[in-house]
């Protein structure tokens, strides 16, 4: 596999956990900005989406993502990929707002002014500004979300692998988190959802069944054909 730049690329790729295959023979070539991961609960898109993020390792085959192998440069990987999954308080740990969001940028070892400013500028485009000192845990739940996708944002991240992150919420703030994922502010997005209209708002669209794929391409297409399976 070739070509730098490539949003997400794999041939062959296979996941074994315990005695279990997740994934088998995953082979797939997409050159998208917004790519939707759809398919039936257990047929393998969440753990897709957790080895395009490098928490869980490949047992087979090959995987670049925009250009570079997770498990080859592991520490990089993580350096560029943020990863936001469906109920954010997997993802809070810090007492108040100002802190969990300047806890994603530790690695980074910022001057205290720069990370401050940071964190500030992130909340304010995340609709949090004035909430900083707020209790983290006593938010709303859209609040926590739109949290969870500020401490990964404020990472300036290559790559966002969201799982479910609209699933828990009301129309309105599913909309806001959907637009901010959505939005081309230089990230590819992988996004797991069971959310088909918000599928077909991607570029690229890939179905998964019993841990293979079975259809890619423009996600309009796929996930019709997919909409269309569901009513038979």
């Amino acid at each position: 596999m070739t070509g730098p730049g490539a949003t997400l690329r794999c041939a062959g790729l296979g996941v074994r956990l315990d005695d279990s295959v997740v994934l088998r023979d995953v082979t797939l070539d997409l050159d998208a900005r917004t790519i939707a991961v759809v398919g039936d609960n257990g047929s393998g898109k969440s753990t897709f989406a957790r080895v395009v993020a490098g928490l869980v390792r490949r047992t087979e085959g090959a995987l670049e993502v925009c250009g570079r192998d997770p498990d080859t440069d592991a520490a990089g990987h993580r350096r560029r990929v943020a990863l936001v999954l469906s109920n954010p308080d997997a993802q809070i740990v810090m007492p108040t707002v100002s802190e969990d969001v300047a806890l994603s940028l530790r690695p980074e070892r910022l001057a205290r002014a720069e990370r401050d400013l940071r964190v500030s500028e992130a909340l304010v485009r995340f609709g949090l500004g004035g909430l900083g000192d707020r209790a983290a845990h006593d938010l709303s739940g859209g609040q926590k979300q739109l949290l969870a996708l500020c401490g990964a944002f404020v990472r300036r991240p290559r790559v966002v692998v969201a799982d479910e992150p609209t699933a828990f919420l009301d129309a309105r703030n599913a909309r806001t988190v959907a637009g901010h994922l959505l939005a081309d502010t230089g990230h590819t997005l992988v996004l797991v959802t069971h959310d088909l209209a918000l599928a077909r708002r991607c570029e690229a669209a890939v179905l998964f069944a019993d841990g293979r794929v079975v259809a890619s391409g423009v996600a309009s297409d796929v996930v019709d054909a997919y909409d269309t399976a569901l009513s038979c």
